[in-house]
């Protein structure tokens, strides 16, 4: 579910941080409006909101396990679990982890991807929350909660800071609640604002003279 539809509904935090996320066109191909998360990160302030509102939310489930998806998952995660006290665990493409690993495939577009986490990493018993910065499909994070569960973790919930619309009807995957924080952001959206930025600023350098 979305974070406005459980609670945060008008909370400025969540325009704060839709606000934060750059759209860039045609990238990494032509009709894609890619959600650059990158831009939040340069936002301190609105960084923090978006840890803080995920760490209120799980800081007292019980959590043992944050696994992050590769890579921007890793940039929430590791926060997250640190500030919840839990560990965290990356899960990686192929062929990145230098140790023993337990490997999970999942279907793409065009062909098939896989995920992998270290054998020995998550214990049986142990109750996992999976983090990544963007969910459209759902593919790469039921894959996630494959292989967790393959070692015998409970996964108590996958959460991500951006959904498309057409997730917004999904609350669970595989059974597993999903909770998102906001919508994409479109270009007109941006343009809008940054039209407003520069009405303020043009407002604020006339007040000065």
């Amino acid at each position: 579910m979305f974070a406005a539809q459980n609670g945060l509904k008008g909370d400025p935090r969540l325009q704060a941080i839709s606000e934060a996320i750059r759209v860039v066109p045609h990238f990494p191909k032509q009709g894609i409006m890619f959600q650059d998360i990158t831009t939040l990160l340069l936002d301190p302030k609105a960084f923090k909101h978006t840890i803080d509102i995920f760490v209120d939310r799980y800081r007292d489930m019980n959590i043992s396990v944050v696994a992050g998806v590769e890579a921007r998952g890793f940039m929430f995660g590791a926060p997250i679990a640190l500030a919840i006290g839990a560990k965290f665990v990356p899960l990686r493409k192929p062929r990145k982890l230098p140790g023993e690993v337990i490997s999970e495939s999942y279907e793409l577009e065009y062909g098939t991807d896989c995920l992998e986490m270290h054998v020995g990493a998550v214990q049986s018993g142990e109750r996992a929350l999976i983090i990544d910065d963007l969910v459209a499909t759902g593919g790469t994070l039921c894959a996630a909660i494959r292989l967790l569960e393959r070692v015998g973790a409970k996964v108590a919930e996958c959460a991500c800071v951006i959904g498309l619309p057409e997730v917004k009807d999904k609350f669970k995957l595989l059974g597993t609640p999903l909770y998102v924080l906001v919508e994409p952001r479109m270009l007109e959206d941006c343009r809008l604002r940054s039209k407003l930025d520069s009405r303020r600023s043009a407002d604020d350098f006339d007040l000065s003279g």
